[in-house]
């Protein structure tokens, strides 16, 4: 799950996280209201959020782009595993990702 200040940008990112086969497909919601407390001050505004299907192999590459790309300074992105499932939609998210193999995060990226 990523969570973002605007929608468009929300979705374009997504959409190219699909076009590189980091995941097979991003499930967005365009209006969430987010409460949360920031350097001492709390927070009321709305934000998008998306939940993606992808391999758990290829999480630390998509955290790695959202460091990267994401105009918030500390963005939300949250993994959880996938323990069941229809069969065949779980195949499809492997058959629409691709397999990477001895990911090295980007220098000075976190682990």
């Amino acid at each position: 799950m990523i969570t973002a200040p605007d929608a468009e940008w929300l979705a374009t990112f997504t959409r190219q996280l699909v076009e590189d086969r980091l995941c097979s497909s991003g499930h967005c919601v365009e209006v969430i209201r987010s409460i949360y407390r920031w350097r001492g001050e709390i927070y009321d505004k709305p934000e998008a959020r998306v939940m993606l299907h992808t391999r758990t192999s290829l999480v630390r590459q998509i955290i790695d782009r959202v460091n990267r790309e994401h105009p918030y300074e500390v963005p939300c992105v949250i993994a959880t595993p996938m323990t069941l499932g229809n069969p065949a939609y779980l195949q499809w998210i492997l058959d629409e990702t691709e397999e990477i193999e001895n990911y090295k995060p980007a220098e000075g990226a976190s682990e």
